[in-house]
């Protein structure tokens, strides 16, 4: 049997490939277990330094598998909070592994698709993606942590409005409110992730899962409290190679040769 999720290596980068094309990658069962499987293998692999989330074909994820759902109604129930809650590791796998990593997206980003690529870092876009919340269209609230992440990033008004209308946006739009960092044309769009994911594979990979844990964190604590997690980061940041190498590449003014350690 074909893996949903595929894993390749390239040096210090992983990449991580949906692989459902001819169903746009949507959401099965086997699905939310390959992701539950590849997302622990990449968060606990030290040798990985930045990650690469991208869906084979013409599409990211084009939601949950809606005719698999129907297919399955009578046992759907008592099965999907197990199901459910493989899915939901693998999103917080992706919000909290210390390390760098870029959603790479096209085609149709939906539902589920939404909520994964928004549990991302970064995302970079096809000019051709498409991007719906889209729950509310099948009759269900959303999963795969969108409650969370979508408010955050474009405030609770337009997060009720995505989620009740379930209307599509464009890239475009995706980019103006911020849920995508960057737009590309199509062709463009491989040469530019592989570039990304190169330049954070070779960043300062300590700091950087200090700065996402400090970022993810903050909604949680009062100021002050964020203050002192930020000087406890930094001070752990300054016994690092990379802090040296920084520091030392900064005075002699040359590029640093961060090793992620």
């Amino acid at each position: 049997m074909t893996d949903t999720v595929l894993l390749e290596r390239r040096g210090a980068a992983a990449i991580v490939t949906l692989n459902r094309p001819d169903k746009l990658n949507a959401l099965d069962e086997a699905l939310m277990r390959d992701l539950d499987r590849v997302t622990r293998e990449v968060a606990e692999d030290e040798a990985i330094r930045a990650v690469l989330l991208r869906g084979a074909g013409r599409a990211f994820m084009a939601g949950g598998d809606v005719a698999y759902f129907h297919a399955h109604l009578d046992t759907l129930g008592p099965r999907f909070e197990a199901m459910g809650r493989g899915f939901h590791a693998s999103i917080a796998r992706l919000r909290t592994m210390p390390k760098p990593v870029l959603a790479c997206v096209q085609g149709a980003v939906a539902g589920g698709g939404l909520s994964v690529m928004l549990a991302c870092d970064l995302a970079i876009a096809s000019r051709d993606a498409q991007f719906s919340l889209a729950y509310a269209n099948i009759g269900t609230s959303p999963d795969g942590g969108s409650s969370f992440t979508l408010p955050r990033i474009v405030g609770m008004r337009k997060a009720l409005e995505l989620a009740f209308l379930g209307e599509r946006l464009d890239a475009g739009a995706a980019l103006s409110l911020g849920l995508v960092n960057w737009v590309v044309e199509a062709g463009d769009l491989d040469a530019r992730a592989q570039a990304l994911l190169a330049r954070l594979a070779s960043g300062p990979t300590f700091a950087y899962a200090r700065t996402k844990a400090l970022l993810n964190e903050t909604w949680e604590r009062p100021m002050a409290a964020q203050l002192d997690a930020e000087l406890a980061a930094f001070g752990r940041c300054i016994p690092t190679g990379d802090f040296a190498e920084g520091t030392g590449a900064f005075v002699q003014k040359r590029p640093p040769a961060f090793t992620g350690r």
